[in-house]
C-alpha cells in the first residue's frame, strides 16, 4: 500500500535538492563581492565554485549506494544536517583558504544528499505516479540551474555591503533546518537488507572516485584560470574509468554486491538517458556564465538585472517540466526530441539577438527566445530523468540516481570550461567584441544540443523499448526482490 505521506515527503526532499543544486550556480554572481571582501584573486576565488562542483560530483555514486544499504531516510537526514552545518561554516569563513575548505565539505554534503531523492522516489511511488514524481525532481534540477543567478542577485541586493556575500550561504541554514524538521516527520523509513556481511566495494568506490576526480580536477582548474599542469590527469581518468566496469563485473562474478550494478547497462533507457544527460548538460550549463559575462561585463548590467534577464528561461522550465512529467507514460522519448528541438531553436535565436541588439534592449529582446529554450529544457531534464530511471530496480535506485547525477555534473564541468573558453577566445582574439563572443558561445551550445538530439532520435528508433523494458525489469526485480 502506498504511503499516504509520499507527496509531502517529496515536497520536503525537493527543497533540499533545490538548495544543494542552487549552490552550484548561485555563487557565480557573488564572486566579485567575495574577492573584495577577502582580498583574494579572481582565480583563487573561482575555487569557491569549482571546489563545490568537484566534491559534489565525486561522492554521488558512493553516497547513493550507501543509501541503498543503510536506508535512504537515514542518509537523507544525515546529509541534510551536514549541508546545514557546512553552509554555516562557509558563510562564517574568515579567510579565503577556510572558505574554500568549507565549500569542499559543503560539496560532499550536497553530493550525499542528491542521490537519496531518486532512491526515495523509487521506494515511495509506483506506476504513473513515479513518472510524475520524477517529473517534479527533473523540474527541480532544471530550475535550480537557471534560477541560481536570479536568486544570487536578489540576495546580494537584500544584503548590501562587504559581507553581503555571506548570506548566499547563510540562507541555507534556516531553510535547511525547517526542511530537516519536516523530513524527520514526513519522510518514511525505507526497507533495507541486513547490513551484516554487506560488501561496500571499496575498490570500486576508489576506482570510480579517482576517475571522476582525475577528470573533473583539470576541468575545474580550467574554469579557475587554466589547465596548466593538470592535463595528464585526463589519461589517468581514462585508465581508472575503464578499470571500473571491469572491476564491477569481477565483483559480481564473485557473488558480491558491486558499487554500480553492471546490469544497469542493459536496463532499458538507462544508458541512453545517461548519455543524453551528459551531452545536454555539456551544452546547457555554461550558457548561464556566458550570459552573465555578456550582460554584466559587456552591457554593464548589475548582477540582479543580469539574473532577471535570463528569468524567462527559468519560467519556461517551470511551466513545461510540470506538464511534461505527466506526459511521459504516453509520449515517452518524443518529449526529449521535441524539447531538444525547441531548445536549439530558442538558443540559436538568442545568439542572433546578442549579435544584433545591445544596451537596455538586449534583455527584452532575448526574453522570447530564452522562454522558448526554457520550454524545451523542461521537456528534456524532467522526462529524461524519468525515462532513465523508471526501469531501475529499487535495490539499485540510489547508486543509479547517483551515476546519472554524476554524468550531469561531469557534463556541467565540461560545458562551463568549453563555452567560457569559446567566449574568451572570440572576445580576445577576433576583436569582434562581446556580441560576437556571446553569440558564438551559444551557437557552440546549439551544436552540442544537436548531438544530444541525434542520441535521442537513435534511442527513439528502438521501438521495442517499452515491451522489453517491462520484461527485463520484471526479471531483475524478481532476482533482487525489489
Amino acid at each position: 500500500m502506498a504511503d499516504p505521506r509520499r507527496w509531502h515527503a517529496l515536497a520536503v526532499t525537493q527543497v533540499a535538492v533545490l538548495m544543494s543544486l542552487l549552490d552550484v550556480s548561485i555563487v557565480n554572481v557573488a564572486l566579485p563581492s567575495i574577492e573584495r571582501g577577502l582580498g583574494a584573486s579572481a582565480a583563487t576565488v573561482q575555487w569557491v565554485v569549482s571546489g563545490y562542483a568537484l566534491t559534489l560530483g565525486l561522492v554521488l555514486v558512493a553516497a547513493g549506494r550507501l543509501g541503498d544499504i543503510v536506508g535512504r531516510r537515514r542518509m537523507f537526514l544525515i546529509s541534510l544536517s551536514a549541508f546545514v552545518v557546512t553552509s554555516a561554516l562557509t558563510g562564517a569563513a574568515p579567510t579565503t583558504g577556510l572558505l574554500i575548505a568549507a565549500r569542499l565539505l559543503q560539496g560532499v554534503a550536497g553530493g550525499m544528499l542528491i542521490p537519496q531523492n531518486s532512491g526515495l522516489i523509487q521506494d515511495l511511488f509506483r506506476g504513473d505516479e513515479r513518472g510524475r514524481a520524477f517529473g517534479i525532481l527533473g523540474a527541480t534540477v532544471g530550475l535550480s540551474t537557471a534560477a541560481g543567478p536570479v536568486v544570487g542577485g536578489l540576495i546580494l541586493s537584500a544584503f548590501p555591503g562587504p559581507d553581503g556575500w555571506r548570506w548566499v550561504f547563510y540562507v541555507n541554514v534556516p531553510i535547511g533546518l525547517v526542511a530537516l524538521l519536516l523530513a524527520a516527520r514526513l519522510v518514511p523509513a525505507t526497507t533495507r537488507g541486513s547490513r551484516r556481511g554487506v560488501h561496500l566495494d571499496l575498490v570500486g568506490a576508489l576506482l570510480l572516485g579517482g576517475g571522476v576526480l582525475s577528470l573533473l580536477l583539470p576541468l575545474v582548474s580550467a574554469e579557475a584560470g587554466g589547465l596548466g599542469r593538470w592535463w595528464p590527469l585526463f589519461v589517468v581518468a581514462g585508465l581508472l574509468l575503464v578499470a571500473f566496469p571491469w572491476w564491477e563485473v569481477r565483483t559480481v562474478g564473485k557473488g558480491r554486491k558491486p558499487l554500480l550494478e553492471p546490469r544497469l547497462v542493459h536496463t532499458p533507457g538507462y544508458l541512453a538517458g545517461s548519455g543524453i544527460a551528459l551531452v545536454y548538460f555539456i551544452g546547457s550549463t555554461g550558457i548561464w556564465l556566458v550570459l552573465a559575462l555578456f550582460f554584466q561585463d559587456g552591457m554593464g548590467y548589475s548582477p540582479l538585472r543580469s539574473g532577471l534577464a535570463v528569468t524567462p528561461f527559468a519560467i519556461g522550465v517551470a511551466i513545461s517540466a510540470a506538464i511534461a512529467g505527466r506526459l511521459v507514460p504516453r509520449v515517452g522519448r518524443w518529449l526529449t526530441v521535441f524539447g531538444l528541438v525547441a531548445t536549439i531553436v530558442g538558443l540559436a535565436a538568442t545568439a542572433l539577438v546578442l549579435q544584433n541588439v545591445g544596451g537596455d534592449e538586449a534583455a527584452w529582446a532575448v526574453a522570447g527566445p530564452l522562454f522558448l529554450a526554457g520550454i524545451g529544457g523542461g521537456m528534456i531534464t524532467s522526462p529524461n530523468m524519468t525515462l532513465t530511471l523508471q526501469n531501475v530496480p529499487v535495490s539499485m535506485a540510489g547508486a543509479a540516481g547517483g551515476a546519472l547525477q554524476t554524468a550531469q555534473r561531469i557534463g556541467s564541468a565540461i560545458g562551463t570550461a568549453v563555452l567560457t573558453t569559446v567566449f574568451y577566445r572570440v572576445l580576445t582574439e577576433s576583436g569582434r567584441g562581446y556580441p560576437a563572443a556571446g553569440s558564438d558561445a551559444l551557437l557552440c551550445a546549439c551544436g552540442l544540443m544537436v548531438l544530444a538530439l541525434l542520441m535521442a532520435v537513435t534511442e527513439l528508433a528502438r521501438r521495442r523499448y517499452p515491451r522489453s523494458g517491462r520484461t527485463i525489469r520484471e526479471r531483475m526485480a524478481g532476482r533482487d526482490g525489489g
